[in-house]
């Protein structure tokens, strides 16, 4: 009678420990990633860092730092100039959020229920001022409103900051618009109500967590930005934004690091409300409504 030969416990280890020693190289990462990686992030908000520690430094230095002091921030809100831009820029910002998104929804319905040529045209043409380079955006809005002999001011950044926001908000709600069941609607108007009652009661409501994180986003944006408010804005008041590059022209301020963090500070705390809202009302992540998916 034969009898079979069972391997011993430590040989049949191996084959296991080799197996879980090649996963674990393979799930290393590269060391080499790694290092570029950090140095990308590092060389991308060492700077910002910077301007933020010394937004607190209680010496009129930007290169030493003498200790924290809230010096600077008290200057900002003494300083009835930069004040006057801060309140331009926020009207202008809420202009431009209420205008791109009354539109943007009304262009994402148009597009989703447009089921013709002209349609797919204009969902193209809609896509070209996410893809043109925003210098050019503002030298064109420039050049048109001197063309049209319309002066620059107030009123001219705040159409051209509608104009430029119009495609984010379309583009976050289309797919959203997209998503709902027509056959709601549908039903909305077998009991009685009128195509734009079906709309105002039952399609808003649905697309209103998609509303409100697009608007949040588009005010965010047009608070910070500049190259567009650059080219269309008049002599007096400016935007903060111009009013800073036109202060940092005439030598860095330290008052300006202030005015730098606060605006860092309140756009992040913007953008973290858009990605929030939705799981307000029980939506998916807010980084899925905000990339269009």
């Amino acid at each position: 009678m034969t009898l079979l030969k069972l391997p011993s416990t430590a040989a049949a280890a191996r084959p296991a420990a080799r197996t879980r020693s090649r996963r674990g190289r393979a799930d290393r990462k590269p060391r080499v990633l790694v290092a570029v990686t950090g140095l990308f992030f590092a060389l991308l908000y060492l700077p910002i860092a910077v301007v933020a520690l010394y937004s607190f430094n209680s010496k009129k230095s930007l290169t030493v730092f003498g200790g924290f002091s809230l010096r600077w921030y008290r200057a900002f809100v003494h300083d009835d100039v930069i004040i006057a831009s801060l309140g331009t820029s926020l009207r202008i910002s809420l202009v431009a959020m209420a205008g791109s998104v009354v539109l943007g929804v009304a262009l994402a319905l148009g597009l989703v229920r447009c089921r013709t040529r002209l349609g797919s045209l204009a969902g193209l043409v809609m896509l070209v001022p996410l893809i043109t380079p925003e210098i050019v955006t503002g030298v064109a809005s420039m050049l048109l409103f001197k063309g049209l002999g319309v002066a620059l001011s107030t009123g001219t950044v705040m159409l051209a900051e509608i104009t430029f926001s119009i495609s984010y908000v379309t583009v976050i709600l289309r797919s959203r618009v997209a998503a709902l069941n027509p056959e709601v609607e549908e039903a909305a108007m077998d009991l009685g109500a009128t195509r734009w009652q079906a709309v105002r009661l039952v399609t808003l409501p649905a697309l209103l967590p998609a509303v409100l994180a697009s608007a949040v986003l588009i005010f965010a944006l047009v608070f910070d930005d500049f190259v567009l408010a650059y080219f269309t804005t008049g002599v007096d008041p400016q935007p903060l934004s111009v009013r800073i590059y036109s202060a940092i022209r005439f030598g860095v301020q330290p008052t300006i690091n202030a005015v730098g963090t606060l605006m860092l500070a309140g756009s992040i705390g913007l953008i973290a409300l858009a990605l929030f809202i939705p799981r307000l009302f029980g939506r998916r992540g807010g980084l899925d409504i905000l990339s269009g998916e």
